[in-house]
């Protein structure tokens, strides 16, 4: 079958099943109760019940077998459907790549079984308290013991530490190491004795994000994806698979979430001199998201041929971010007395506090996955060569 076939075949099967599962979806959970954890779990069982989170794995681990342009084009379609995310993207996008790329047959054995099905959700543990986006910095340690690893530390904004069975976290098993050295990327099970998760609430009530401490515990041999001490390597690797197809859904939900803005401009009563200026900042976002979308589709294109997305996924990273703030604060400014309803309203003003929960989650967005600051730095030094911030992510 070419290549072309295969994608029409995908595109197809996935569109026919779309239509199917998301009317099953929207009978017990509308369009704004997309980001709800409860959707995003229903959504992901429904995914793995079609056999549609292992696209692009290999046929002799349970997968499809497909490229990597058929798993774009799933993605594509998910998004211009209104799918929402499923509760395990960390370990689709992210745990899974890595282990096909680096993980030993024991650990693809082991490990992927659980996320094709669907019965095993991960966390990433990267962030440490003083550390943040500055991955270098992590103080989290591993001692050699018999047998394995005791590791000892504290990781926070942790998303969805709370529903994980396992965690990839990067720990520093080399004594007196600093930097990006002497750290390796290791998978610790959540219900081990020693693991505490607290959750940490958020400006919209939920409590996605958590602080996870280790206290004494123990991870066996075997749990260390390749060698040890070449941790950083790989958590590089990972950010790029992640961001290979991060910002596809992603731009198509901003640019409805553009669309939602200028159907409220069109209701909105305003006089001439506040419609004049809302239309200026309506242009100004419209320009930034055809910006995005052009480079979105560069970065598809260079995923789909096998490569990776390098320093276009930092510049990826600071306009989405900054231009989403922008476009979710002009639908709150253009809502007006509605717009000061809280996230959970429900009834005639459920879409209304769905904008209002958007604002308040968007404010995160120029933090997670790498702050503005750190993209600025990457761009700075990468792209236009400047000298390299001491401060900065020394990756």
């Amino acid at each position: 079958m070419e290549r072309n076939d295969m994608k029409q075949d995908i595109v197809a099967e996935a569109t026919a099943w779309l239509e199917q599962a998301l009317a099953v979806l929207r009978e017990e959970f509308p369009a704004h109760a997309n980001p709800g954890q409860p959707c995003r779990i229903r959504w992901n069982a429904l995914l793995c019940d079609a056999d549609l989170v292992a696209l692009t794995w290999p046929q002799a681990l349970g997968g499809r077998g497909l490229p990597t342009s058929d798993l774009i084009a799933f993605h594509a379609l998910c998004a211009r459907f209104g799918a929402p995310q499923p509760i395990n993207s960390i370990a689709h996008s992210i745990l899974a790549p890595t282990l096909l790329q680096f993980g030993t047959d024991a650990q693809k054995a082991k490990f992927l079984p659980g996320i094709r099905a669907g019965t095993e959700i991960w966390c990433q543990g990267y962030s440490e308290p003083g550390s943040g986006s500055d991955l270098a910095s992590v103080r989290t340690r591993a001692a050699r013991t018999d047998g394995g690893w005791v590791v000892n530390g504290h990781k926070i904004w942790t998303t969805q530490a709370h529903l994980a069975r396992w965690c990839f976290a990067l720990v520093r098993t080399e004594a007196g190491s600093v930097g990006h050295r002497g750290l390796s990327f290791m998978l610790v099970d959540m219900r081990s004795p020693g693991v505490r998760v607290e959750p940490i609430r958020q400006l919209t009530g939920e409590a996605d994000y958590n602080e996870v401490f280790f206290e004494d515990v123990r991870v066996p041999d075997g749990h260390i994806v390749g060698e040890v001490g070449d941790g950083w390597r790989i958590a590089m690797a990972a950010a790029e698979f992640e961001r290979g197809i991060y910002f596809l859904p992603r731009v198509v939900q901003l640019e409805h979430e553009l669309d939602r803005a200028r159907t409220l401009l069109e209701q909105a009563q305003l006089d001439d001199a506040d419609t004049g200026a809302y239309r200026h900042r309506l242009l100004e976002v419209s320009d930034s998201c055809q910006v995005i979308r052009w480079r979105v589709e560069q970065v598809v294109s260079q995923v789909a041929a096998g490569k990776t997305p390098g320093t276009d996924g930092a510049i990826l990273k600071l306009l989405w971010s900054e231009t989403r703030q922008k476009v979710i604060e002009l639908q709150l400014d253009l809502l007006g007395e509605r717009g000061m309803v809280g996230p959970d309203a429900a009834g005639a003003y459920c879409e209304d506090a769905a904008v209002v929960r958007e604002f308040l989650w968007s404010r995160a967005e120029t933090i997670v996955a790498g702050t503005s600051e750190i993209q600025r730095n990457i761009i700075a030094e990468r792209i236009l060569g400047l000298p390299k911030d001491k401060h900065a992510n020394p990756s």
